[in-house]
């Protein structure tokens, strides 16, 4: 029997033993209007009794008609390969899943650049695609379309970083405050109490950069409920060139005695780069993700620790989730939370990213 032909039985078979026509069923189904309330509870239960799961796949079969996944992430950039990982991890879920009629678009945006990144929301067909996969790194915006996504009831998941308060089927990624208290932690053991420690967000749209400042509350919050003594200095450098990201951390460090500083996202190179050239190296240094500028460094022993979470994973697994309940209407968990991974130059040749 074909997928198409086991469908139709499915649906047959509750139609039967709900005593309505199969039209009904399917308005059920989809959640259509049309159907009284007493009937779609007689429906829903016969589905639960049966374990029946709409098989769209084979509809889109039926019908010869593609589906179509826009996937809106960061593009790599002459400052860190780090998107070069979840991309990696969507082209090898998108290779699982092409022969049965899946199509990926691939709409890549500057990190630095909000208006690159509506550009790219602009550019897409909403009228074409059957789910999103999606990296929100501007709050507002991204926002903004998920409400459009949601409007037209096109089912959506996040990577890297979440948008709370809206109706994603999934997100993969890392546990942005844990992962801020997790790295307070490390650093606590490495400075002396009264130390001054500095937190880094470098970024060109800082505020709007959420995941950087939930990091960055989780980092506070160790040193406030752990009541540590430790005066905590922060600088936001609104610009990512060496020069400018040079220039800043010189000032503070002429200013104050830090002792150790904590880089919110994958430009920890940045600093590791300007410490190692004044040779200060004196300082505890701690940012995120195994790009290739940071493995560099963390290898000469510049970078102390990273925290690591799996891109690679998060780019597969978060479109096969999408896939999954596309296709086969299957859910999964909410929150898929990466492993928060603490890499050294000891162990970062045996790290799979």
């Amino acid at each position: 029997m074909s997928a198409e032909d086991s469908e139709l039985t499915g649906v047959k078979e509750i139609a039967r033993r709900a005593n309505v026509s199969r039209g009904t069923v399917d308005r059920v189904i989809h959640n259509r209007t049309g159907v009284s309330q007493k009937t779609k509870d007689l429906v829903n239960a016969i589905i639960k009794e049966l374990d029946y799961q709409p098989n769209i796949f084979a509809r889109s079969l039926a019908s010869k008609k593609q589906v179509v996944f826009a996937v809106l992430i960061p593009d790599v950039s002459q400052e860190t390969n780090y998107w070069e990982a979840p991309l990696l991890g969507i082209q090898e879920a998108g290779a699982e899943i092409s022969p049965y009629g899946i199509t990926l678009k691939k709409y890549l945006y500057d990190v630095n650049d909000k208006n690159a990144f509506l550009e790219q929301i602009a550019s897409i067909d909403l009228d074409g695609v059957q789910g999103v996969l999606l990296a929100p790194s501007f709050i507002e915006e991204a926002a903004n379309f998920v409400k459009k996504l949601e409007t037209r009831k096109i089912p959506y998941v996040f990577i890297n970083s979440d948008i709370q308060g809206h109706n994603s089927l999934s997100y993969f990624g890392p546990d942005l405050y844990k992962s801020g208290y997790l790295s307070a932690h490390l650093i606590k053991y490495l400075v002396k109490r009264g130390e001054e420690i500095l937190i880094v967000n470098i970024s060109q749209e800082i505020d709007n950069e959420h995941h950087l400042l939930r990091k960055e509350q989780g980092f506070r919050n160790y040193f406030i409920e752990n009541k540590l003594e430790n005066p905590i200095l922060k600088i936001d450098i609104k610009r990512t060139d060496y020069a400018y990201v040079s220039k800043s951390i010189q000032q503070v460090l002429q200013e104050h005695q830090v002792a150790a500083i904590f880089v919110t996202n994958s430009r920890v190179s940045t600093v590791a780069k300007y410490l190692k050239k004044t040779g200060d190296s004196s300082r505890v240094l701690i940012g995120f993700d195994y790009t290739k500028e940071n493995l560099a460094f963390l290898k000469a022993g510049d970078i102390d620790f990273l925290i690591c979470q799996k891109p690679r994973e998060q780019g597969y697994k978060g479109l096969m989730a999408l896939y999954q309940f596309v296709v086969h209407a299957k859910t999964g968990e909410k929150n898929n939370f990466m492993p928060i991974d603490i890499i050294t130059s000891e162990n970062c040749d045996f790290y799979i990213n």
